[in-house]
């Protein structure tokens, strides 16, 4: 699920999720995950402790900058005083928190965006915005979201970019041919190449 809380809530989640809790009679290890996915709108103090505790671990965070859902431009797309978008302010703002965790080698940050494949004409702006961002690409296949348009997320190179594809990879046995486990193999490869094509 997506976290967002306020800093002492985050914290825990943090411990949960990357680190681990401590417990009167002994520590309890977290789940260990590899990244996970908060929510910008409580603020900074709401994303620091879940980047510090995965930064301590050797974890990423994805921030939701524009999903993938259609009510996403409701609030997303709101246009700011200031100038610009809502995304794009969370946009800047990812791009700021990632900047410490930048890769020797990769370059990208340990900070990452999630930018809805449903929503391509916005990741020129996006990758503007944030260079060195990975970029979770959630929406190809059952929401509608195409791999052949998400080629500017991949400007920096194939790990720039994690395309997400869950029920058109766990369903593609239904267009026939071939068993669960094969059809969603194939799916999952035919789409992975066609992603690696675009870095």
């Amino acid at each position: 699920g997506k976290r967002g809380d306020v800093p002492v809530s985050a914290s825990a989640y943090a411990q949960a999720l990357v680190g681990a809790t401590p417990a009167p009679a002994a520590e309890v290890p977290g789940l260990g995950v590899d990244a996970l996915t908060a929510n910008p709108l409580l603020g900074t103090d709401s994303l620091d402790p879940l980047i510090g505790g995965a930064r301590a671990q050797g974890a990423g965070v994805f921030v939701l900058v524009r999903t993938s859902n259609p009510g996403a431009a409701d609030l997303l797309d709101l246009r700011l005083q200031a100038g610009g978008t809502l995304w794009e302010r969370i946009a800047q703002l990812v791009d700021e928190l990632g900047r410490p965790g930048r890769g020797a080698v990769s370059g990208l940050a340990d900070v990452g965006a999630v930018t809805g494949a449903t929503a391509p004409q916005h990741l020129e702006r996006m990758r503007d915005l944030m260079p060195s961002t990975p970029f979770l690409l959630p929406g190809v296949g059952a929401q509608g979201g195409d791999v052949g348009a998400l080629a500017a997320a991949f400007a920096p190179g194939r790990a720039a970019g994690l395309v997400t594809a869950s029920r058109s990879i766990v369903n593609a046995y239904e267009s026939g041919g071939a068993s669960p486990a094969t059809a969603a193999r194939r799916e999952a490869e035919r789409l992975r190449e066609l992603a690696w094509g675009l870095g």
